[in-house]
C-alpha cells in the first residue's frame, strides 16, 4: 500500500494499512503517528502463521523442555527452569517489574508508532503468540489509546525492555493512558470501549516488550524529518548565495557529477533550480565579466571573488551528505521495522524454537549515531552562512547585524543591533546539536547481571537523532529570518522566482526589522511553517522531490 505524504500534518489516503511482517514502510509509520485513529488491518495471511507459530510453541511446552522466558527466568535466571502451570504468571510479573521508566513521556507520535511497528514485528509470525496480541495493539491505535511511556530506561539490548513494559501495561488492563486529552487508567478506558484485559499465557509479555520497536519509532520520524531538513538546508543556502551577492556556479552539474555522490549531485542541482534566474547569485562567467580585463597590468583587485567561502560553496557537499545518510538509514529501519525482533522465535518448518539476539538494537543505533552527525553537520553549515550574514567583514557590503542602514546623522545610528542576538542564538542551538550528535553506540555498558553485557543504546542515540533534528529546526529558522533580511537589504526584484517565493512567505509570518525588537516569536512561526510543509511547498522545485 502506498501513502501519499503531507509532511506533519498527517498523510492523505483512505485506504487502510494491512500488516503482514514484511511490507511496513518509514511512511506508513510517519503516516499512523501523525494521525490519530488511522486504519490498520492485520492480515489474514499474517494471523494463520501466528496461529501455527503459537500452536508450535504449546506442543513445545507439552514435551517439558526449557524453553527461555516461557518456563525458564529472563536474563541471567535463564537456568532457572519453571512448570507450564506457572509461565502465565510468569508473564504477568514480567509486564509488572519492567514498568520503571524515569523521564519524559514519550509522545502520542511516538507511542503510536511504537504500537504500529510492535504490532507488525509480532504479526511476522515467528513469536509464538496470538493474533489477539497484535489485535489489542491496534485496537490501541484504533480509538487512540495511548499508554504513558517514559523514554528513559533502555540500553537497546534485550529490546526496549522498560519502554515497551509501560506500553504493552494496558493490554492486561494496568497503567495509565491517555484517551481523548485526558490521562486515565487503562482499565477504566477499556472497560468504556468494551475491551476486557487480555489474559496472557506463555511468551506473551516477553513477545511485547522483547524487541526494538520504540527505538524504531523514534528512528522513524528522525530519519523523515531529516529527509526535510536537507531541502531546508538548499533552500537556507540559495538565498544565503544570494543575500552574500554569491556564484551559483559553484552548483554546476559538471562539477558534482565529477563527484557523482547520489546525494551530493541532488542537492546541487536543486540550489542551481532555487537559483535560477536570481541577478544577486550570479553563474560563474557573470561574475567573472564584472571586473575588467587584466590586460596588461600585473594586478587588479576583482569586483567580486570567483570562489565564495566553503559554507556556500561545499553546501552540496554537506547536505549531500545527509541526503545519502537518509537513503541508506530508512533501509535499515525499514529492515528493523519488518523483523522478528524478539526471543525465543518458532520455526513453524522445522518444529524447532531457537534463542538468539534479534533484540539488538545496533542497525538502529549505527544508523542514527551517523544521522544525528550528518544533520548537526548542516547545522554548523548553516550557522557558518549565517556567520557571514551579520559580520559587515564578510557579507559584501550589507550593513552589521543586517540592521536597517540610516544616515551617520540620523538619531537611529547606532542605537540597533539588529540580528546580532539572533547570531547569539543560533551559535548556541548549533553548539548542543554538535555536542548531543556524540555517538550512543559506543557506550555499551554491562546490565542485567552481566547477562546483557554488551548492549547495543539504540534508543538514547534514536532520541538523540530527534533532537539534534529538532535543534537543527530551529537554526534552519534563525538562518532563513537573517537571509530575508539581506535580501530586503539587497533587494528582493533581484532575487529568482523560487527564493522570491520562499521570502514572500516568511514575510507573512514576520516582518522586516527595521528596528531592535523580539524575534523569539518569528522563530517559533517559521518552525510553524516548517511543521506544517508550506515552507518546503513555496520553494518546490519541479523534478527534484526528496520524500
Amino acid at each position: 500500500m502506498r501513502s501519499v505524504q503531507h509532511r506533519d500534518t498527517g498523510w492523505e489516503t483512505r485506504a487502510s494499512i494491512v500488516l503482514d511482517g514484511h511490507g511496513l514502510t518509514v511512511e506508513d509509520v510517519v503516516r499512523v503517528a501523525l494521525r490519530p485513529n488511522a486504519p490498520v488491518e492485520l492480515a489474514e495471511t499474517a494471523a494463520a502463521r501466528m496461529v501455527r507459530s503459537r500452536q508450535l510453541k504449546l506442543e513445545l511446552l507439552d514435551t517439558g523442555q526449557p524453553v527461555y522466558g516461557v518456563t525458564t527466568g529472563f536474563g541471567a535466571s535463564a537456568d532457572r527452569q519453571i512448570s507450564v502451570g506457572k509461565a502465565a504468571e510468569l508473564q504477568r510479573n514480567m509486564m509488572r517489574f519492567l514498568r520503571n521508566g524515569t523521564g519524559p513521556l514519550a509522545t502520542p507520535e511516538i507511542c503510536r508508532a511504537t504500537l504500529l511497528i510492535r504490532a507488525n514485528c509480532l504479526a511476522r509470525g515467528n513469536s509464538g503468540v496470538r493474533p489477539l496480541i497484535v489485535e489489542r495493539l491496534l485496537d490501541l491505535l484504533r480509538h487512540d489509546v495511548l499508554p504513558m511511556v517514559p523514554e528513559r530506561g533502555s540500553v537497546g539490548a534485550s529490546g526496549d525492555l522498560v519502554p515497551l513494559g509501560h506500553l504493552a501495561a494496558p493490554l492486561i488492563g494496568e497503567g495509565e493512558t491517555l484517551y481523548r486529552g485526558s490521562v486515565r487508567p487503562a482499565s477504566e478506558v477499556l472497560a468504556e470501549l468494551g475491551l476486557g484485559p487480555v489474559e496472557l499465557e506463555a511468551k506473551d509479555s516477553l513477545a511485547l516488550v522483547n524487541g526494538t520497536s520504540f527505538s524504531a519509532a523514534f528512528a522513524a520520524l528522525a530519519v523523515v524529518r531529516a529527509a526535510e531538513l536537507a531541502e531546508f538546508a538548499e533552500t537556507a543556502t540559495a538565498l544565503a548565495c544570494e543575500a552574500l551577492e554569491g556564484n551559483r556556479g559553484h552548483f554546476a552539474a559538471f562539477l558534482h557529477e565529477s563527484k557523482p555522490h547520489p546525494g551530493q549531485v541532488a542537492s546541487a542541482r536543486r540550489i542551481t533550480e532555487l537559483l535560477s534566474g536570481s541577478r544577486l547569485a550570479l553563474e560563474h562567467g557573470q561574475v567573472v565579466g564584472l571586473s575588467t580585463a587584466l590586460g596588461e597590468r600585473g594586478y587588479q583587485r576583482l569586483n567580486r571573488s570567483v570562489q565564495d567561502r566553503y559554507s556556500v560553496r561545499c553546501a552540496p557537499h554537506v547536505i549531500g551528505v545527509l541526503r545519502d545518510t537518509v537513503d541508506w538509514a530508512r533501509h535499515w529501519i525499514e529492515t528493523e521495522i519488518n523483523s522478528s525482533n524478539d526471543n525465543p522465535l518458532f520455526d513453524t518448518d522445522t518444529g524447532t524454537v531457537h534463542s538468539g539476539g534479534n533484540f539488538y538494537g545496533g542497525h538502529l543505533a549505527l544508523a542514527m549515531d551517523a544521522l544525528k552527525v550528518a544533520v548537526a553537520n548542516v547545522a554548523d553549515l548553516l550557522d557558518r552562512q549565517l556567520a557571514l550574514l551579520v559580520d559587515d567583514k564578510f557579507n559584501n557590503g550589507l550593513t552589521a547585524g543586517l540592521v536597517a542602514p540610516v544616515g551617520a546623522d540620523d538619531w537611529a545610528a547606532g542605537l540597533h543591533h539588529g540580528f546580532k542576538g539572533m547570531q547569539l542564538a543560533c551559535s548556541a542551538v548549533t553548539a548542543e546539536a554538535l555536542k548531543t550528535s556524540t555517538p550512543a553506540g559506543v557506550f555499551s555498558r554491562s546490565t542485567g547481571a552481566h547477562n546483557q553485557d554488551k548492549v547495543s543504546m539504540s534508543p538514547i542515540a534514536a532520541r538523540d537523532a530527534c533532537t539534534v533534528v529538532d535543534l537543527t529546526r530551529e537554526v534552519t529558522a534563525i538562518h532563513l529570518l537573517a537571509a530575508c533580511q539581506a535580501v530586503d537589504l539587497r533587494g528582493t526584484e533581484m532575487m529568482g522566482p523560487r527564493t522570491r517565493r520562499v521570502h514572500e512567505l516568511v514575510r507573512t509570518l514576520a516582518p522586516f526589522t527595521a528596528v531592535d525588537r523580539p524575534m523569539d516569536g518569528d522563530i517559533r512561526a517559521l518552525l510553524g511553517a516548517m511543521r506544517d510543509g508550506s515552507l518546503l511547498r513555496a520553494g518546490a522545485v519541479e523534478g527534484t522531490p526528496f520524500t
